[in-house]
């Protein structure tokens, strides 16, 4: 399935495309669309990098755990893949947030 991109992404691949099967430098990347008339001098963030987190994890919860966060939390720790700050952490945050309802 190929996947949408958007416009400046294009700009981008039809420079890396015309490279044919050589990588493309950026420093060659930069001056190619320069030459275009399309400088590249600064990236600007569409999205955020908290909601770029919130949205890939909620994607994550609901592909593997079926939108069912307590066995995500559950292999968390039962896999041990939380360090003791990290789980304390995690139980405070669980607690906090149980007192805002």
């Amino acid at each position: 399935m190929v996947q949408q991109i958007s416009d400046a992404e294009f700009e981008i691949m039809k420079v890396v495309w015309a490279n044919g099967e050589k990588p493309t430098l950026f420093a060659s990347l930069t001056a190619d669309l320069a030459a275009k008339g399309k400088p590249w001098q600064e990236y600007t963030p569409l999205v955020s990098d908290s909601d770029y987190r919130k949205t890939q994890t909620k994607n994550f919860l609901y592909k593997i755990y079926e939108g069912d966060a307590k066995w995500l939390v559950s292999d968390l720790i039962s896999g041990d893949l939380l360090a003791d700050e990290e789980y304390e952490e995690l139980k405070k945050l669980l607690e906090k947030g149980r007192t805002k309802k």
